[in-house]
């Protein structure tokens, strides 16, 4: 694997079995590990409308020696530094009770367990998160569409409850999100909505990168979204 690896389903659970012998080679058949995929990498082993994720966000609860058996992989695989990380816990979408709220995924190399979130609260991570340059939206809009697809769709309740058990209220979402769900469930129009969706968060992504090149150090996680937002509103005026 190159550098810029993408993880499918498939090279991801090499790597994550690859994972499990490494850290079992360090800490020996007793010492077990769990993992609890979240954001693109729980989209990607759930559902079948996203083929790919550059990074694997985690909830990671091991022994201090999953840092060295990560690393190990890392270089082993020649995968890029982070492939696996823990980086969203000091985001605002992280919930310490994502834990309880997780599903089995896999076991791999008998010591470690893979868990994952994944249909109404993954949609309730992806709305906290709300970020319009990523793929948070886009697969919002597809986790309902397959949900559907699969005779098991979700509910706005559904969707709401999980927003409460993870951020205590409803109200904790961003505004933008909380319009953006009641509008998508109305119309139940998913199809055309992820190409829709998909298509702003490429251009969105874009028009950052632009602005970031022209302006390094302005963006931060604060005031992206009203970046973006005033970009957009440039661009159509000069339409």
């Amino acid at each position: 694997m190159s550098a810029d690896i993408v993880f499918t389903k498939e090279n991801l659970d090499a790597c994550l079995s690859r994972l499990a012998k490494e850290f079992r080679k360090l800490n020996g058949t007793k010492v077990p590990a769990e993992i609890v995929l979240i954001g693109g990498a729980a989209v990607l082993v759930n559902y079948g409308f996203r083929d790919m994720t550059y990074d694997v966000d985690a909830v990671i609860r091991a022994s201090s020696s999953m840092k060295d058996a990560i690393h190990r992989v890392g270089d082993e695989m020649r995968l890029p530094n982070g492939w696996l990380n823990s980086d969203f816990t000091r985001t605002k979408s992280y919930s310490p009770r994502l834990l309880q709220y997780s599903e089995y995924y896999k076991r791999f190399g008998y010591v470690l367990e893979v868990r994952t979130v994944s249909r109404e609260y993954l949609v309730a991570m992806k709305l906290m998160s709300g970020r319009q340059y990523k793929n948070d939206i886009s697969d919002v809009i597809g986790i309902l569409r397959e949900q559907k697809e699969r005779g098991k769709p979700l509910t706005f309740e559904m969707i709401k409850t999980a927003v409460c058990n993870l951020y205590d209220s409803w109200d904790k979402l961003p505004q933008d999100s909380k319009e953006l769900i009641t509008e998508v469930m109305r119309d139940e129009q998913y199809e055309a909505l992820y190409e829709q969706y998909r298509n702003n968060e490429r251009m969105a992504k874009e028009s950052l990168i632009d602005f970031e090149k022209k302006y390094p150090g302005v963006t931060n996680t604060d005031n992206v979204n009203d970046i973006i937002r005033n970009l957009k509103n440039r661009k159509e005026q000069e339409r």
